[in-house]
């Protein structure tokens, strides 16, 4: 799928978002309070099996066909020390994806998902936005149309992650710039870095913010601003994966970050996703009350990679298997009262 050759064609997609099937999700409703067990007793387990029996179309629904997508790239802000990595480790790490060793890989397969990894432009690091934006408008369009390309209409459902150092300061400057308030409200140490370095990560959200003060404020040139090829390419995903009806997982702070732009023009937009889990990167948490997710998880985690949404498929697989295998009352000759 390939779309978002215009900036048009990005801002008209999410204007018009298409809603999930309501007669799916009513039926699926419907199984449920048949099944062999109290009405409300699986609690989020029977949320999950409606929420995807509406976005699939159908009132059982299936994860048979599941995707990892991990999306990796450089960033210019890194050479103002906000990260405790150099940068030239988004490429190492994307070898040990490849090669097979890396966490998302165990989490994936355990997961029974199949793992793309796409690398952008790693060569050539994002420019540092706190001196102008980020991306021209054509890479800002590629990034996306990167990220719609890992949506396949047959798909059941898509998780996404992301590596590149520096990242995180990116993810914190995306919020700051769509919902307000300034560096330490969303800045984390991200890879770990000191307090010094906490401090430079502050101070590089809020040079950005004052940058790009009284620029257009849209979801497009937020991105293209103060965000990063990998981020790009995931809000790209989201809204594609929007526009064929797949559900989406979502991972971690700087994967929600992607749609913190869209969200703040679109709130809808994140009517397809699932938070997988609740990363220990403070803002984190405020970003997903802020867009009105609850995480399915909170295991204390702060890699990335999609490996806290790929865990959470595990829950979403046992809501779906639940649903579709358990008997109802009157298959199994039990009484409903």
């Amino acid at each position: 799928m390939t779309i978002f050759a215009t900036v048009a064609a990005f801002e008209t997609a999410l204007a018009s978002l298409p809603s999930a099937d309501a007669h799916a999700r009513a039926a699926a409703v419907a199984r449920q309070n048949q099944l062999t067990k109290p009405q409300g007793s699986l609690g989020r387990l029977e949320e999950i099996a409606g929420f995807l029996a509406g976005w699939q179309g159908r009132a059982v629904p299936r994860v048979d066909r599941a995707r990892a997508a991990v999306f990796a790239g450089n960033h210019g802000v890194v050479a103002r020390g906000v990260s405790a990595f150099p940068a030239s480790v988004t490429a190492q790490m994307v070898g040990n994806f490849e090669a097979g060793g890396a966490a998302i890989n165990a989490v994936a397969r355990a997961a029974g998902l199949e793992l793309v990894v796409i690398p952008i432009d790693l060569d050539r690091a994002t420019a540092d936005f706190t001196e102008g934006p980020a991306m021209s408008e054509a890479d800002c369009l590629a990034a996306l149309k990167a990220g719609a390309a890992v949506v396949d209409s047959g798909l059941d459902l898509l998780v996404l992650g992301e590596m590149g150092i520096g990242n995180s300061t990116a993810a914190a400057a995306l919020c700051a710039r769509s919902f307000g308030g300034d560096g330490r409200d969303w800045v984390g140490r991200g890879t770990g870095v000191d307090d010094d370095g906490l401090m430079r990560k502050v101070a590089a959200v809020d040079a950005a913010l004052a940058t790009h003060d009284g620029a257009p404020v849209t979801a497009f040139e937020t991105l293209r601003r103060v965000g990063g090829r990998e981020i790009v390419a995931i809000a790209g995903a989201v809204l594609a994966a929007r526009m064929a009806g797949v559900v989406v997982v979502l991972d971690g702070f700087i994967c929600c970050s992607a749609v913190a732009p869209l969200a703040a023009s679109a709130p809808d937009i994140v009517a397809h996703c699932i938070a997988g889990h609740r990363s220990v990167e403070p803002g984190h948490k405020r970003l997903l009350d802020r867009i009105a997710l609850e995480p399915l998880l909170a295991l204390d985690m702060r890699l990335g990679e999609g490996s806290g949404a790929a865990l959470a498929v595990g829950v979403i697989r046992a809501a779906v298997a639940v649903h579709a295998e358990m008997a109802t009352f009157a298959e199994a000759g039990v009484s409903a009262a």
